[in-house]
């Protein structure tokens, strides 16, 4: 809640400095801003929906809602991204530019500001998703990065205007869009991996391969599989074992590579362990 009042707060501050210093980079800016207060709702929405519990139409969880509010707020950020865009490139196309307004003092203090109060949302939202492990919250930290950035793509359009090249306000706003775009790409293209079962990243399968070696019984590694599951992680193993050995004894071995699994990696939802009789090499 803090976090979205002081985010309101900043762009109103903007939108005003836009307007009465006559900086479209502050608008475009300022717009880029609101969209994430509209995109801060979604990804809590998601991220309290993916928390959920099992229930009977959802056996597996409701973790792949927040892959969803990721890419409700990936589309978002690109159409306000290309909006801002077209509308840049409409000024510069248009030429005349000595007809373009210059930018008063007061769009380049709040430029500073905004640049200041993002990075510091980058930070705290950063370490909360990191803390609860969530890809979306995730997400939104980075989207206040591209924020923080796109502030600084405002802040050098507007001292150049102030400096004799008033195109160049246009010209930041353009660049804002860039990375508005970018963003959107990046939150898309990680909620679809996760969407389509996507692996684990090759070190943690290392890792997690290196456990189920080292475990008493274990001669073998026949399967190894990962995937994604919005924030968490399904495994299916198949390992070896001596076939001579009773059912109680190879499945305590398959409960303790079950149980090691699940201890050693905590965002594992759901590990399961198949055993197979072991033939040689």
């Amino acid at each position: 809640m803090a976090i979205r009042r002081h985010r309101q707060m900043c762009i109103r501050d903007m939108l005003l400095a836009g307007i009465i210093a006559s900086s479209g980079a502050m608008v475009s800016d300022a717009i880029h801003s609101a969209s994430d207060v509209f995109s801060t709702i979604i990804v809590m929405i998601g991220v309290h929906i993916s928390a959920k519990k099992s229930d009977h139409d959802h056996q597996y969880g409701h973790e792949r809602m927040e892959c969803v509010a990721s890419i409700v707020l990936a589309v978002v950020l690109c159409v306000t991204g290309v909006g801002i865009g077209c509308e840049g490139l409409k000024t510069i196309i248009g030429g005349q530019y000595e007809e373009l307004a210059i930018p008063g003092i007061l769009a380049l203090v709040a430029a500073v500001f905004s640049i200041a109060l993002k990075e510091w949302m980058f930070w705290y939202t950063r370490a909360a998703a990191k803390k609860v492990n969530s890809g979306a919250l995730m997400a939104d930290a980075w989207h206040h990065r591209s924020d923080s950035l796109s502030s600084i793509g405002a802040l050098i359009g507007i001292f150049a205007s102030r400096m004799g090249y008033p195109v160049f306000d246009s010209v930041a706003s353009v660049v804002i869009s860039l990375f508005i775009v970018k963003a959107a790409y990046d939150i898309f293209k990680d909620a679809v991996d996760k969407m389509v079962d996507k692996a684990c990243d090759d070190e943690t399968i290392e890792k997690m391969r290196k456990l189920i070696s080292e475990q008493e019984g274990v001669l073998g590694i026949d399967v190894l599989r990962t995937r994604l599951f919005g924030n968490k992680i399904f495994v299916d193993i198949e390992i070896s074992a001596d076939g001579s050995r009773s059912l109680n004894e190879t499945h305590a071995v398959a409960e303790c590579v079950h149980d090691k699994i699940e201890m050693n990696f905590p965002h594992v939802k759901h590990c399961m362990v198949h055993v197979n009789p072991y033939r040689g090499v």
